[in-house]
């Protein structure tokens, strides 16, 4: 239970949940984007009420006026990764991102963000440690977290047999791979993303099917995490289109 406070953030998760099912939105001072919002939850038949400053400084501290009350400020879309498999049916070309210990809220925000434009299908992730961040998460995806599909578990490498046994070919984000654009990427793929300065574990990198890299010409060792899923979501995008 907490407070949404960005704006996207609170606009995205009033549009991605039933009506009248989150909230009540709380407003100390409404600015013509607030006011937006307001009219928003109001057509979503969600409470408004209006409140003093203060009161929002001590329940909302990093407010703009404006703060959505929700019962769970992580992921608004969870869903089993069982439940997802059933779900595509004969799809071919469904695209997953399995999160390895990715620890910094901004970076799994940024991915998340990354995930929602190029349309990932499902983001797998190994547990909810992250949740305690989550207006942190939600800020920096811009509201994704609410649309984007997570599945939570506390076992990666049965989720990757799980994705093997459907038809995913699984591969590792790693500076040593191949070049990301001599794979083919098309059809059922999975991307792992290993943590921040650890990579993708010893055991996880074994049960990939290949290892793929965005070449660098760079003098540091590497892009940041949440910029290579970026690059590597959108090659896959770019091969998928031209075919």
């Amino acid at each position: 239970m907490g407070y949404l406070s960005g704006f996207h953030a609170i606009e995205e998760r009033i549009k991605a949940s039933p009506p009248g099912q989150t909230g009540p939105l709380l407003v100390a001072k409404a600015g013509p984007r607030a006011r937006e919002i307001v009219d928003l939850a109001v057509e979503r038949k969600i409470q408004v009420n209006r409140v003093g400053t203060h009161e929002l400084d001590r329940l909302a501290p990093d407010h703009r006026g404006i703060a959505l009350y929700t019962e769970d400020t992580g992921a608004g879309n969870e869903v089993t990764l069982a439940s997802f498999l059933v779900s595509l049916e004969d799809r071919k070309d469904a695209l997953a991102v399995i999160l390895d210990e990715i620890t910094d809220p901004h970076n799994y925000g940024a991915i998340l963000r990354s995930c929602d434009q190029f349309g990932v299908d499902l983001v797998i992730t190994r547990n909810r440690r992250i949740a305690k961040y989550a207006e942190i998460v939600s800020k920096t995806s811009a509201g994704a977290d609410s649309w984007v599909p997570v599945a939570e578990t506390a076992n990666l490498p049965r989720a990757m047999e799980s994705l093997k046994e459907a038809g995913f070919w699984i591969y590792g984000a790693d500076m040593g791979g191949d070049p990301v654009w001599s794979k083919d990427l098309r059809g059922r793929t999975a991307i792992i993303l290993g943590g921040e300065g650890t990579g993708i574990t010893r055991l996880l990198k074994e049960k990939c099917d290949a290892v793929v890299a965005v070449p660098s010409r760079g003098r540091i060792d590497s892009l940041n995490v949440s910029v290579a899923a970026g690059v590597l979501l959108y090659e896959i995008t770019r091969q998928r289109l031209q075919a």
